[in-house]
């Protein structure tokens, strides 16, 4: 025989929906199941449901702006091997997860070798950000140029230059893999520039910084873009041999 109560709680499940409640039809038939088993009051039933309906919210919001801000999706954390790298200063990695720096106007240049996980621990501070609210970009550097130099007009620029600028934290990965004109280095420097003790920046590279101007031949802006990149950077170097030619190593055996 149909219990009549799982009518009554269908009847609300569909109300509550109809008046905007994005939580899981399956959700909130746990949530009455609960309230029936151990016979809450109207009050408690109703805090308990808003608090699901705002966590809902919240997973729904962080998820729509991890997908805005291109991050992709990283391997977790927990499955990262700290014992891999000759030098890596974990205890500075972790203290950044706080956001200080990001408060600060602070910025954070990964440098290393390809393949030691640099694009990983940087997709991971830009999770971090968006979990404590605040707007991220995520873009390669060839990515963000190609972006900025297919508009066709001085304004069109100025408006794209917008989704590099404003975000609370921006990452640049791969800045040093592929060459760049010079007007890229233009382009990279306002970026800097503008942001500059404002708004935090995350760099990834495979090269020092004496060795920028060769990512940007002839450009002479380059000293410039350091300077400000530099003047409030925390810096993790990263000293490793490649993961995937670890994991190539591995397989052969």
């Amino acid at each position: 025989m149909t219990d009549p109560r799982d009518d009554r709680d269908a009847d609300v499940i569909e109300r509550l929906r109809s008046l905007g409640f994005r939580t899981p039809v399956e959700a909130l038939r746990a949530w009455l199941r609960e309230a029936h088993r151990q016979r809450l009051g109207p009050t408690e039933t109703v805090e308990r449901a808003l608090e699901i309906e705002r966590r809902t919210r919240d997973d729904n919001n962080l998820a729509r702006r991890t997908r805005l801000a291109m991050i992709g999706t990283p391997k977790p954390l927990d499955r990262f091997d700290w014992s891999h790298p000759r030098t890596l200063d974990r205890g500075l990695f972790e203290s950044l997860l706080g956001m200080d720096f990001l408060r600060a106007g602070e910025n954070v240049l990964l440098r290393g070798p390809s393949g030691v996980g640099k694009t990983t621990l940087a997709q991971h501070l830009g999770l971090a950000a968006l979990a404590r609210g605040h707007s991220v970009h995520f873009a390669t550097l060839s990515t963000a140029m190609a972006d900025l130099l297919k508009q066709e007009s001085v304004p069109a620029t100025e408006r794209r230059l917008k989704r590099y600028v404003t975000p609370d934290l921006l990452v640049l990965d791969e800045i040093g893999y592929l060459p760049c004109e010079t007007r890229a280095a233009d382009l990279l420097y306002t970026i800097v520039s503008r942001r500059h003790e404002r708004r935090s920046t995350v760099v990834s590279t495979n090269l020092g910084y004496k060795q920028w101007p060769t990512i940007f031949p002839s450009a002479a802006c380059v000293g410039a873009l350091v300077d400000r990149f530099a003047q409030h950077c925390h810096t993790l170097d990263i000293d490793a041999d490649s993961w995937r030619k670890k994991g190539e190593r591995a397989s052969a055996r």
